[in-house]
C-alpha cells in the first residue's frame, strides 16, 4: 500500500469527496444543524460502505487515471466494484474503458457488473449498447431478452419502442432484423406490447431498405392499437416515398385525442412536399385546439403567404406576435450576457413585410423591415428592402442597396448575387438578372444553384439552347436535382417539343421528389400535350388540390376548357386572378384562349 503523508492524505480526501459522493460510495449524512437531541436519539446511524482499504483503492484508481494510466485505473476500480458490489463503481469502470476507447474492456466490466448484480437493468442496457457498438449483433439476443423480462409490464412498450435507437449504427441491418424477430416474438403475441413490437420490427425493416414490409407492419400495428402514435410517426418517415403511408397518418389524426406533436410533424412533411393547402388544414386544427400556442400561428402565417393570402397571413402573424410577447423573451443565461436573439419574432416581422408587399402597401412593408436589427439577417432584409425600392422604379438604387451589404461570412458574396438576381426577376428585368448570374457562374462554374438560376433566366429571354445546356450541367453536377429535370422537361413540353423525352425527364423529377405539386403539374401538362386528357386532368386536379397556385390553375383550367367544362375553368381562373393577377402563365393562357374574365 502506498505511504501517504498526513497532510497530503487530508488534502486528497477533500479533493475526492465530491467525486466519491457522486459515485454513490459515500452516502450523505443528516446535516448537523438539522439534528435535534430527540431525532439524534431516535435515528439509526447510516454507516458508509467506504472502509479504509476501499477508500485507498479508489484513491489509487483516480490517481492513475489523472496520470494518464487509464488501463491501471480501470483494473483498480473494477476490482473495487467487484469487492464492494457497488453499481456506481461498475459504471465508473465502464466509463473509464469507454474514454480510453477500449470497447472490449468496457464490455467485460458490464458483464462483471451483471454477474455481481443480476437484477441490475442498467448493466443489461450497457451490455446491449456495447455489443451493438462492437457490431456483435448475435450476442445481443440473450441480454436483450433478459432486459425485457426484467422490465415491468407497463414499461415494456416504451422500452420496445426505443430499441431501434440502440441499433441505428449497426452495419449489418439484416442481422438486426433477425435479432428483432427472435427477441420480440413473444411480445408480438401479447396485447399490451403487440403494436410497439410491430413498429420496432418495422423500423428494423425500414433501416434494412425494405420499406414496403415496414409499411405493412405499420398498418398492422395501427389495427392492433389505433391510439398508439408509433405507426403514424413511422409512416411520416416513409413519406413521400411511400404515398400509401399517408392513410396511416390520417387514420391516427382522425382521433379526438391524437397528439398535437404528430400533427405538427405531419405539417412539416406536407410543407416539405409543398402541399401547403393540406398543411394549412392541419395547422387550423392545431390552432383551434390550442389557440394559445404561439409556434403554429407563425407557421400558418408563412404558409398562407405562400398561397398569396396576405390578409389571413397578417392575422395569423399578429396573433403569433401577441402570444410570443405575452410569453416574454427567454432570459439571458448569465449576468452580463446579451438576451438571446428573438429569431422567431424577427421572422414574423419579415413575413409581415411580405404580407404588406402582397397587398401593395410598400410603406407598411418597409416599416416592418425597419424593426429587424440582426447581423445574421442583413442580406435577407436588405434584399426585401431593395425589392420595395425597385417596385417604385428606382432599380439602380435597389441594386446599390444590395451591393453595399457588408460581406461578413464567406458565403455572403454568393447570397448577394442571388438577392440581386431575384430582385431583378421580381420586377421582370430578365436580361439584367441573367447577366448578373452569368458573371457569377463564370467565376463559380461548379455552383449548381447559380447555374440553375441562370438557366431559368435564359428561358425568360428566349435562349432555349443555353437553358438546356445549363440544366444538363446542373444534372451532371447534382444527379438528384429534381427541379433541374422538371424545368427541362416542362420547357420541352411547353414548346411542344420532344414530348416523350419531356415526360421521361419529369417522371425522373417526380421519382426524386414524390408528391411535389409543381412537378405533378408538369407531368399533367406533358400528358395534355400528348393528348392524354383524362390522365392530364387527374394529375392537374391532384396538383391543384395540394397547392392552389395560379400557374397550376392556368393549366388545369385549359384542360377543362378543352373538354367543354368551361364553367369550372372560369371559376378556377377567376380565383387564380384574385390571388395573383400578374402571373404570367395565367395571363398568357387567358390571352391565347381569348378569355375575358
Amino acid at each position: 500500500m502506498l505511504a501517504l503523508s498526513p497532510r497530503w492524505r487530508a488534502a486528497t480526501r477533500h479533493a475526492l469527496a465530491a467525486a466519491l459522493l457522486a459515485a454513490g460510495v459515500v452516502h450523505a449524512q443528516v446535516p448537523a444543524e438539522a439534528a435535534t437531541p430527540a431525532t439524534a436519539a431516535a435515528s439509526t446511524p447510516q454507516n458508509s460502505p467506504l472502509d479504509a482499504p476501499l477508500f485507498y483503492q479508489l484513491l489509487v484508481g483516480e490517481m492513475e487515471l489523472r496520470n494518464g494510466e487509464a488501463g491501471t485505473a480501470y483494473q483498480v476500480l473494477l476490482d473495487a466494484a467487484r469487492r464492494s458490489r457497488d453499481e456506481q463503481l461498475f459504471k465508473r469502470a465502464v466509463e473509464i474503458a469507454l474514454q480510453a476507447r477500449a470497447g472490449d474492456q468496457a464490455l467485460s466490466a458490464a458483464r462483471a457488473w451483471r454477474i455481481a448484480l443480476p437484477d441490475s437493468a442498467e448493466s443489461l442496457r450497457y451490455q446491449v449498447q456495447l455489443l451493438m457498438a462492437l457490431n456483435r449483433v448475435p450476442e445481443v439476443a440473450e441480454p436483450l431478452r433478459e432486459l425485457l423480462a426484467q422490465t415491468p409490464v407497463v414499461e415494456q412498450p416504451g422500452l420496445i419502442s426505443s430499441l431501434p435507437r440502440f441499433f441505428q449504427r449497426s452495419t449489418d441491418r439484416k442481422q438486426v432484423v433477425e435479432l428483432f424477430e427472435q427477441v420480440l416474438a413473444p411480445y408480438l403475441e401479447a396485447t399490451g406490447t403487440r403494436a410497439a413490437s410491430r413498429v420496432a420490427l418495422a423500423r428494423a425493416w425500414q433501416a434494412a431498405g425494405d420499406t414496403p414490409r415496414a409499411l405493412t407492419l405499420a398498418r398492422r400495428a395501427q389495427v392492433d392499437d389505433p391510439s398508439f402514435p408509433g405507426p403514424a410517426l413511422l409512416a411520416l418517415e416513409l413519406l413521400p416515398g411511400q404515398p400509401e403511408a399517408q392513410r396511416i397518418v390520417e387514420n391516427y389524426l382522425d382521433q379526438p385525442k391524437a397528439e398535437p406533436a404528430v400533427r405538427l410533424a405531419y405539417v412539416r412533411v406536407l410543407s416539405g412536399a409543398q402541399r401547403y393547402a393540406d398543411a394549412i388544414k392541419q395547422l387550423e386544427v392545431v390552432t383551434r385546439a390550442q389557440p394559445d400556442l404561439p409556434a403554429p400561428w407563425l407557421t400558418l402565417g408563412a404558409l398562407q403567404l405562400e398561397l398569396r393570402q396576405p390578409q389571413q397571413a397578417q392575422a395569423s402573424l399578429e396573433r403569433f406576435i401577441t402570444l410570443r410577447q405575452a410569453a416574454g423573451a427567454p432570459p439571458a443565461e448569465a449576468e452580463g450576457e446579451a438576451a438571446p436573439d428573438d429569431g422567431d419574432l424577427m421572422q414574423a416581422w419579415l413575413l409581415l413585410a411580405q404580407a404588406a408587399e402582397q397587398r401593395g402597401d410598400l410603406k407598411a412593408a418597409d416599416a416592418w423591415l425597419a424593426r429587424i436589427d440582426s447581423p445574421q439577417r442583413v442580406v435577407e432584409v436588405q434584399a426585401r428592402r431593395a425589392v420595395l425600392v425597385a417596385r417604385q422604379g428606382r432599380v439602380t438604387e435597389a441594386r446599390a442597396l444590395i451591393r453595399a451589404i457588408p460581406e461578413r461570412e464567406p458565403d455572403d458574396a454568393r447570397a448577394k448575387v442571388l438577392a440581386e438576381s431575384q430582385m431583378l426577376r421580381e420586377v421582370k428585368l430578365w436580361r439584367e438578372a441573367h447577366d448578373v448570374l452569368a458573371t457569377a457562374t463564370a467565376r463559380q462554374p461548379e455552383d449548381a444553384t447559380l447555374l440553375y438560376e441562370q438557366a431559368m433566366m435564359a428561358e425568360k429571354i428566349d435562349r432555349p439552347a443555353e437553358m438546356e445546356q445549363l440544366l444538363r450541367r446542373v444534372i451532371q453536377l447534382k444527379p438528384d436535382h429534381a427541379h433541374a429535370y422538371n424545368a427541362l422537361g416542362y420547357a420541352l413540353a411547353d414548346r411542344n417539343q420532344r414530348l416523350p423525352e419531356a415526360r421521361e425527364l419529369i417522371a425522373k423529377a417526380l421519382a426524386l421528389s414524390p408528391g411535389d405539386p409543381f412537378i405533378t403539374d408538369s407531368l399533367g401538362w406533358v400528358e395534355f400535350r400528348l393528348g392524354n386528357h383524362a390522365e392530364a386532368l387527374r394529375l392537374l386536379r391532384s396538383a391543384y388540390s395540394s397547392r392552389p397556385d395560379p400557374e397550376i390553375a392556368a393549366h388545369l383550367g385549359e384542360v377543362l376548357w378543352s373538354q367543354g367544362q368551361r364553367d369550372e375553368a372560369l371559376r378556377l381562373w377567376r380565383d387564380a386572378q384574385q390571388r395573383d393577377a400578374t402571373n404570367e402563365v395565367l395571363r398568357e393562357t387567358l390571352a391565347r384562349l381569348k378569355v375575358n374574365l
